[in-house]
């Protein structure tokens, strides 16, 4: 391998399963192969829903033994990425407390209503930007008893602790804890104090670029790597890592990270906090060089990935097909109701709502498939409009990144319901924005409009021109809204 290609270890977790992905990166090549692949599976246990970290961390240390073997043993640097919000508490010895609760837990419930009787909503929203979720982690932090708590240490930077003993908050993941003020990208030490929340069981604030560490003696003995092997704090949040990637040249595009979750919005340069955007429950939180990720989060593909679960896993590709035969917009749902949230009978949820908004009830596997590709759809178009209304910010073209870009129909559906093209690519977004961060923290990649030339010229994209008119999907809109 030439001198000049330099190997980087992309760990990139998400909701249901993680990936060591190997990045190699030139002057004028980016290549991304997958090293290993390992389940994520949440456990049930009394005290509720919790991520069995253990394991994941095992996935890690395999994971990165097999990037080792693809580079002759060595790899100039590591970076980790993950879902946000979740974290895990350390004792006085570092040592961790207990398994991380699941964003997906009840406890949670009611929280909100309490912080805000103490922060009303639109000064919360006016001093961080977050969206209300019931799973933020201030919320999750204020029904947390922290009982021994000397540390607190969001998922990436958890494992990124285990691997090198050091520690640190990555900013774009600290973003989403509704504890940062996204206008002087630092912690909003007002809101902490008012709700009850000591800043600082936090570690360090990091920029992503920053050096994390070494890997440490026994890190090394047990993947094999030949040491020193650095670790790299990337855009640990994984859809900051994902528009990092997306393909896009100038500022009029919007974006759409799919995968468990869809994260539609726009790239500003500044916070929106107006009231109306509070009410549209849009949320800034930080991204790569200066940038904020203005965006709505869908609940995304989980529907269908829940519903799949339920039929006995089919084959995806005939009942994509199968989906494609079925009327457009017969029935639809509101993509971003809370009441998707929760695992479980998801066929019947969707049949449940359906009924009660007056619409035909979809009885098929089909069916249901296609009600929740046209409901995503309107929900990107939804999100795509109002973000663009509210950061007085105009669009051209929407770039789709992620698990969804497979997806064909869902892709061919959002340019329809946008009435704008549709470029899909890379699907490894998320772990292709962690090694171009790792890229130019070697001096391989420049800023963040050069990464996106280079990934425009290396990586395979698809375009989706809309087809009809959009006044079909504005009718659907209108079944949902009572407008």
């Amino acid at each position: 391998m030439s001198a000049s290609v330099k190997s980087y270890a992309a760990v990139d977790l998400g909701a249901s399963s993680g990936r060591v992905m190997v990045g190699r990166v030139g002057p004028d090549s980016l290549e991304l192969s997958e090293a290993h692949r390992f389940v994520n599976r949440p456990v049930r246990v009394p005290e509720g829903l919790r991520w069995d970290i253990l394991s994941l961390y095992g996935g890690v240390l395999d994971g990165l033994k097999a990037a080792g073997a693809h580079c002759g043993g060595a790899l100039d640097s590591v970076g980790i990425d993950s879902w946000a919000v979740d974290y895990g508490l350390l004792d006085a010895d570092g040592a961790l407390l207990g398994n991380p609760v699941h964003y997906r837990d009840s406890r949670t419930e009611g929280v909100a209503q309490k912080v805000w009787a103490t922060v009303p909503a639109p000064e919360l929203y006016a001093a961080t930007g977050l969206q209300y979720a019931p799973f933020n982690t201030l919320y999750q932090l204020v029904a947390d008893e922290l009982l021994g708590a000397r540390r607190l240490l969001l998922v990436p930077d958890l494992l990124t602790y285990w691997l090198t003993g050091e520690q640190g908050t990555e900013l774009t993941n600290a973003s989403t804890t509704q504890l940062i003020d996204p206008r002087t990208r630092g912690w909003s030490y007002d809101i902490a104090s008012r709700v009850g929340i000591d800043l600082g069981l936090f570690a360090p604030l990091r920029q992503p670029g920053d050096p994390a560490g070494l890997l440490r003696p026994e890190v090394l003995e047990e993947t094999g790597l030949r040491g020193p092997v650095p670790v790299t704090a990337v855009g640990s949040h994984d859809t900051a890592s994902a528009v990092a990637a997306v393909p896009a040249s100038g500022e009029r595009f919007a974006y759409i990270c799919t995968g468990t979750w869809s994260l539609a919005g726009l790239e500003l340069d500044a916070p929106v906090l107006t009231e109306e955007s509070r009410a549209a429950n849009f949320t800034n939180e930080l991204g790569l060089d200066g940038t904020v990720r203005y965006l709505r989060n869908i609940m995304g593909l989980w529907l269908l990935q829940e519903c799949v679960r339920v039929w006995g896993d089919p084959d995806l590709g005939e009942l994509l097909s199968a989906a494609a035969e079925v009327p457009a917009l017969r029935s639809v749902v509101d993509a971003g109701d809370a009441a998707f949230l929760a695992p479980g009978r998801m066929p019947e949820r969707i049949a449940e709502a359906c009924r009660a908004s007056g619409q035909p009830v979809p009885g098929s596997p089909a069916e249901v498939t296609r009600c929740i590709l046209d409901s995503l759809a309107l929900a990107h178009r939804k999100a795509v409009e109002e973000a663009q209304r509210l950061a007085d910010h105009p669009v051209d073209v929407v770039h789709v990144v992620g698990g969804g870009t497979r997806n064909a129909l869902l892709c061919q559906l959002t340019a329809d319901a946008c009435g704008l093209p549709v470029v899909a690519g890379p699907t490894e977004a998320a772990a292709l924005g962690n090694v171009l961060v790792q890229a130019r923290a070697h001096g391989l990649v420049g800023d963040l409009a050069s990464g996106r030339e280079l990934l425009t010229r290396t990586q395979p994209l698809t375009r989706y021109e809309p087809r009809g008119d959009t006044a079909r999907w504005r009718e659907a809109q209108s079944r949902l809204t009572g407008a």
